[in-house]
């Protein structure tokens, strides 16, 4: 029983009855959607057919989030229509969109952990579903067989790999019936096995007659997957290829010309960053100095290092590696696999259950966090506003908020504001933060300005270490382009830097060496070069296999 036929029962609908006519899935016309000072969306039209993938592209604030948003029912437009399956729509909420069978499955994951694959399901469906365990089982092995997936229903979702959970996404939404899938980011944090294993997936999907939509903000992935690429900037569709622009041509010529259509006469600026490229791994970075790692002094070392996790995440077991000055050292693995508690121990914020940890040969087990910032420690958090920022804080003074008490900013206990606002204008210049004043409050500026504006801070005061968790995780490419620069400057004056990234293209892009973490356990140290994202994508696939038969993984509470 195929896909088709599993979603009779699902949905009024019965299936895909667009699919292989000239009637769109859905289309969007003149879609316009504005906030307080902001044209989100500027008359955006498109159309996605059943059968086919329309990539999504755009930089951050171009405007794909609203878009998809508004589709799916989060919002709703202040002009423009939208049909699904020809008939006009008004979809005023999200429940409403799942209804007209439009699915959304997002970047970060939305499964409960505790739960298993068939609960998780379960969840939500009809009644007779939810009491009817063996209906449900049936219905489930019938996605699975169609995606071409081998994923036991009965185990707790926290135990699955991540590409895993994906899959599962991707049933959950088929399971409410959606006819036009939408894929935020969706490869971002996969192994490159995971990826292949998520096109064969997709195909599977095309083949049933589904409409997908791929936001992506890399270029190969769009022209490998994609039917059709639309690219936004500022709100509004600047270029689209359709079938005709993409098979049969040469992926280099697609490439310049989504790049020309993207940044225009600053294609230069941008052509290089990895998220463009596609051959990463012939074009691994050169050490950042004439020497190798292993000539440099060591700067940092983890000894046998323990760590519990937080919840949902492995802890950190018996880490061991050495970080050289002027080094670009990567941290690979799925999300989860121990890298926040690695973090978090370097950085003081977390306490070591066992080994040591060593600064300038000297052990800082029991050094606090500012006595560590003190002797040139650094973390950059991937939690910007949760633990990056204030938000009700002005720009000026998130910039100096790890040097409360310090001279010049604070004279006999009181805040010297001339010196902060002095200071916050040099560093608003130097690291190019987009903000209205140096006194709006920072939660008011975009992902990629309140990165910047972490990094001003961190690397404003003679960093000797510093260890950035998810560096550019959400950003565009031209933000992406600006921050991996920051790091290689760093990496050139002889900073010592940990990359902690579930994205291999950034890690290849970045990394002399990368330490590949699995369920909390080193699985390997490797140099980078021909094939380190295969490789790693094997350990990681190794790890988890080796570990996965320990009856009590260590995973907090």
């Amino acid at each position: 029983m195929g896909l088709s036929h599993a979603m009779t029962d699902m949905h009024p609908t019965g299936g895909y009855p667009t699919a292989g006519t000239d009637v769109p899935a859905v289309e969007l016309s003149g879609i316009t959607k504005a906030f307080p000072g902001v044209l989100a969306n500027d008359h955006i039209s498109l159309r996605v057919m059943g059968g086919e993938v329309l990539c999504l592209l755009g930089e951050n604030g171009a405007g794909k989030s609203t878009l998809m948003s508004i589709l799916s029912g989060l919002y709703q437009p202040d002009e423009g229509t939208i049909r699904v399956q020809g008939r006009e729509v008004r979809i005023d909420s999200p429940r409403a969109g799942r209804e007209l069978g439009i699915g959304m499955v997002y970047q970060h994951l939305s499964l409960i952990p505790t739960l298993t694959v068939l609960e998780n399901l379960m969840l939500g469906s009809e009644p007779r579903m939810v009491l009817d365990e063996a209906a449900a089982r049936r219905r489930f092995d019938e996605f699975a067989a169609t995606l071409a997936v081998t994923i036991d229903p009965t185990v707790r979702v926290g135990a699955l790999a991540l590409g895993q959970q994906q899959y599962v996404e991707i049933i959950k939404a088929l399971w409410k019936g959606s006819q036009v899938l939408i894929l935020d980011e969706p490869t971002s944090m996969l192994t490159p096995q995971g990826i292949e294993e998520l096109q064969k997936v997709l195909l599977g999907l095309k083949a049933a007659g589904l409409a997908i939509i791929f936001i992506t903000h890399k270029l190969h992935e769009a022209i490998a997957i994609g039917d059709r690429v639309t690219i936004l900037k500022t709100g509004r569709i600047v270029g689209s290829l359709g079938p005709e622009d993409i098979r049969g041509v040469d992926p280099a010529v697609i490439q310049r010309r989504i790049v020309a259509i993207m940044f225009g006469d600053e294609t230069e600026d941008v052509s290089a960053i990895a998220e463009l490229r596609e051959d990463l791994e012939a074009d691994a970075p050169a050490p950042q100095t004439s020497t190798t790692a292993a000539d440099r002094p060591v700067i940092l070392e983890l000894d046998g290092v323990a760590a519990s996790g937080g919840r949902g995440q492995h802890s950190l077991a018996g880490a061991s590696f050495q970080l050289h000055a002027g080094e670009i050292l990567g941290v690979a693995g799925m999300d989860g696999s121990g890298q926040h508690a690695l973090a978090e121990v370097i950085a003081g914020q977390r306490r070591s259950t066992a080994g040591t940890i060593r600064f300038d040969g000297r052990p800082i087990d029991d050094a606090s966090v500012a006595e560590r910032q003190r002797a040139g420690l650094r973390y950059v958090t991937d939690d910007r506003l949760g633990e990056g920022v204030v938000r009700r804080y002005p720009v000026s003074l998130n910039l100096v908020l790890k040097r409360i008490g310090d001279p010049p900013f604070w004279r006999r206990g009181t805040l010297d504001r001339s010196a902060i606002d002095a200071n916050a204008r040099e560093l608003v210049e130097r690291f190019d933060i987009r903000t209205p004043t140096i006194h709006t409050p920072i939660g008011k500026l975009s992902g990629g300005n309140i990165q910047k504006a972490l990094l001003a801070r961190e690397l404003s005061f003679e960093p000797r270490v510093v260890v950035f968790n998810k560096p550019t995780h959400g950003l565009d490419v031209r933000t992406i382009g600006v921050v991996r620069e920051r790091i290689r400057e760093l990496a050139a004056r002889g900073v010592g830097i940990i990359v902690i990234s579930t994205d291999l293209d950034e890690l290849i892009d970045l990394s002399e060496r990368i330490v590949v973490l699995s369920r909390g356990h080193i699985a390997g140290i490797l140099d980078n070069g021909p094939d380190a994202a295969t490789r790693i994508g094997e350990l990681v696939i190794g790890g988890e296999a080796a570990t996965s038969a320990d009856p009590s993984p260590q995973v907090a509470a």
